[in-house]
């Protein structure tokens, strides 16, 4: 079901910022992403979005397209961003359906509850592939667009149009550590040092490497992997509130935009100052759980979507 577009963009942003834009989205067919996407169609661009289940990625890109009369959202179901050809192909198609390339967010990532002594070495490697591998492969095969619509559109142009962004979704878990979540605070930190090269190295093409960090983000898919009690933690965020997937959509639309051009190689966090709060009581914690108590006894959270249910033993 289409969401209302105050549920995804601000009204501070002008129609046709994007115009004859494209954007290349993986991981678009989750709760963020397709929040993001959504902004950017909205805002004047076309854009491909990419994910493993066909009909979720598919359906997805049909009801973003509903953002604005005569959207171009091309749903390329099927790709594994593990595997640089498959991205590589999304790519191809992308530009040969929509003509270029503009900005790419890459968003897909893998995260369930779990302790160190109930991981296998499997599950750490499948959410570093995915995120940090998956995050080269998405730059690797994208670059080149972005280079040449760096070109096309140099600081500043007249009309305000930018060219040549790309982000990256990543976490706050890494900053302080954070318990059942070392696979993930692993992977999150090599994609926020990856993308700090992608500035360093691209910067003097015009190419702008940025990174958005959400919080807790209310009625999304992560957050229904990582607690059940979303009111608790809402209340212990210095914001006051659960973020909403607007926030992340309009740091996007931001660091795409022209008032984000001077803007690289940055870590935008997005929380509240929740992270401020230290990571002990973070993922998989309800708010009778005490630290490091639970670790003791291996209790996590119950009712986690897809969680992994493997018991700590310290």
């Amino acid at each position: 079901m289409s969401l209302p577009e105050s549920e995804y963009m601000s009204p501070t942003w002008r129609d046709g910022l994007f115009n004859n834009r494209v954007v290349f989205v993986t991981g678009g067919a989750g709760t963020i992403c397709s929040a993001q996407t959504r902004a950017l169609v909205r805002l004047g661009a076309d854009a491909c979005i990419i994910g493993r289940n066909v009909e979720k990625t598919e359906k997805a890109a049909k009801d973003i397209a509903t953002a604005r009369a005569g959207a171009r959202v091309i749903g390329i179901g099927g790709c594994d961003v593990r595997n640089f050809q498959s991205v590589a192909d999304a790519v191809e198609r992308c530009v040969k359906e929509l003509g270029a390339i503009d900005f790419v967010i890459a968003g897909a990532a893998g995260n369930f509850v779990v302790p160190l002594s109930g991981m296998s070495p499997n599950a750490f490697k499948s959410v570093i592939d995915i995120d940090v591998l998956g995050t080269f492969n998405t730059v690797k095969a994208t670059l080149p667009h972005l280079v040449t619509s760096a070109e096309k559109n140099p600081h500043a142009k007249a009309e305000g149009r930018t060219g040549g962004r790309i982000l990256a979704v990543s976490a706050t878990f890494h900053y302080t550590g954070m318990p059942l979540q070392a696979h993930v605070a692993a992977a999150k930190a090599g994609v926020d040092s990856l993308m700090t090269s992608v500035a360093l190295e691209y910067g003097p093409r015009g190419v702008t490497s940025n990174v958005i960090a959400p919080g807790p983000i209310a009625n999304t898919e992560g957050m229904a992997r990582l607690s059940n009690a979303e009111a608790e933690i809402g209340s212990r965020v210095p914001g006051g509130r659960l973020g909403a997937v607007r926030d992340i959509s309009d740091a996007t639309v931001y660091l795409f935009s022209d008032a984000g051009s001077y803007v690289n190689g940055h870590v935008l966090v997005v929380d509240g100052a929740s992270w401020r709060m230290g990571g002990a009581n973070g993922p998989g914690v309800d708010s009778t759980m005490q630290y490091p108590n639970y670790l003791f006894t291996g209790e996590i959270s119950k009712g986690l979507a897809g969680g992994k249910k493997s018991k700590s033993k310290l």
